[in-house]
Order: C-alpha cells, then structure tokens, then sequence
C-alpha cells in the first residue's frame, strides 16, 4: 500500500461494493481483491455483469426521466464510481447548467469522481457517510450547488439494500425527504429475494462473509421506505420493467434482473 492509498483510508484486505460494481459493468476503478471476489460472483452468478448493467441502465432511464419533468438538481448517494454515462453525462445532454453533487464514502470512488469532474463546475463529489445526512446536507460543496427550496431529485441507486433494518432506512430516507422541497423526486434501487432462485441467495451470503451486510427486500418493504413520497408509475418493478426505452427490453423473465427500482414524488 502507497502512502497516498494509506492517506485515502483504502482496504486492500477486503473487496468493495462499490470497486466490485465497477468491475461488473466493465470498470477499470477497481483492484485484485475486487476482481477475485466478482468471478467469485460470476462461479455463482453468471449473468451478474449484465444485471449490474440492467440497474445501471435504469439509473439512466431514471434520471432522464427526473430532467424531463424539470429537474434540475441531482444529489446522488451512494454513487460509486464515475462510469461513462454517468448521471451528469445524462441530465446535462439536456440542460448544461444541470448540477449535480455525488456522494460517497469510498476513497477510489471519491479520488476518480474528483478527477472527472474537475473541469465541470455543475457537478462535484462529496466524501461523507451518506448515514448521517446533515454530513452530506449541510457539506460546504451541496450548500454551494443545490437550492433545497427547488426541487431535488435525490438518487439511492444500489444502496439500501447495504443499510440494515436495525440503522432505520426509512428512518434514513425521511431524513433525506425532510430537507427535499415539494415537487422533488427520489429513485431508489434495491436486490430483492423476490422471485429468485437459490444462487441470488447464495451470493447475497459471499457479500456477509467478505464483511459487506446485504439485505434484500420485497416490494412491500421497499413501498414501506416510502412515507411522504408517492409513487410514479409502473410503481416497485424490476428494473428492466421501469420504464424501458423499448419494450424488447424486459424480456421474458425481467424478475432475472434481482433488483427492484422505483420512482416516487413528494408532493
């Protein structure tokens, strides 16, 4: 480990979500521990490069979707790596002066985002624990770029299903919503168990035993997380459901995408 990595905080004893994730959907923001754990994955679950393709697709649908009933403001937590097409990359082909804050707490992810962001002045990283809002809220760089008297989407792609029952994710959730004006929007993805076979499963156990909790959740609990948002329609789909850009999309057996996605209004 270099001096710089040592001042960064990055694991190299422990693959991470976020450097694994990176991996899947063809990355290069990530390290050995990370790619061994994936084809680890990939033994289990050969298709998890393309599921992970699948949220990443509706993160874009969702977002595009966000700019087209005016938004303007994105504030993305969670946001991982900064992939092509990433949420900037979207709602700035259709209005520029988009902005855009992302938030995470992984150090690779927050290092890179730096870098591909430094010539864009609508759109910065946050290194905070998206756990504690008022870290993410009240950060001089998401005071400077977002109104919360406008409207906001707030993103949590991939990001629930990291947060445990016991640390209050609808509590967390509210908190968000609190700060968000009327008229605002959350996108929220989540791996489910609903409708999968054993190896979602067992995945989701290689996840537990490399130091990462995954809890997956149903439609009900995800509706569940939802107080004071309501949903737009097709309301908790699999993610290849949620609005494809052409119905040959979903396939016969969209319930293989192993996570659910929604977008919901606080009005």
């Amino acid at each position: 480990m270099t001096d710089d990595h040592a001042q960064r905080g990055i694991d190299f004893d422990k693959p991470n979500a976020a450097r694994v994730y990176d991996y899947l959907i063809g990355g290069k923001l990530n390290y050995a521990i990370d790619r061994m754990f994936a084809e680890q994955i990939l033994q289990v679950r050969p298709e998890a490069k393309e599921l992970a393709l699948m949220n990443r697709r509706w993160l874009r649908r969702a977002v595009r979707f966000g700019a087209e009933q005016g938004i303007r403001q994105f504030l993305d937590i969670g946001s991982g790596m900064p992939t092509v097409g990433h949420v900037h990359e979207v709602v700035q082909a259709i209005d520029p002066a988009s902005r855009v804050v992302y938030v995470d707490n992984e150090p690779v992810a927050v290092a890179h985002s730096e870098i591909v962001l430094k010539d864009n002045e609508n759109a910065e990283m946050v290194q905070a624990d998206a756990e504690v809002p008022a870290d993410v809220l009240e950060h001089e760089t998401t005071e400077v770029l977002l109104d919360f008297d406008q409207p906001v989407m707030l993103i949590m792609a991939a990001f629930v299903h990291f947060i445990p029952d016991e640390r209050d994710p609808a509590g967390l959730i509210a908190a968000y919503r609190d700060a968000l004006a009327p008229g605002s929007y959350l996108a929220l993805s989540s791996g489910t168990f609903e409708g999968q076979g054993e190896e979602v499963r067992r995945a989701a156990e290689m996840y537990q035993k490399s130091g990462t909790q995954v809890v997956a959740r149903s439609k009900a609990e995800l509706r569940a997380l939802l107080d004071g948002f309501e949903l737009v329609p097709p309301g908790v789909v699999f993610t290849p459901e949620w609005r494809p850009d052409d119905p040959a999309e979903v396939g016969e057996h969209p319930e293989l995408a192993s996570q659910l996605a929604l977008v919901a209004r606080k009005n």
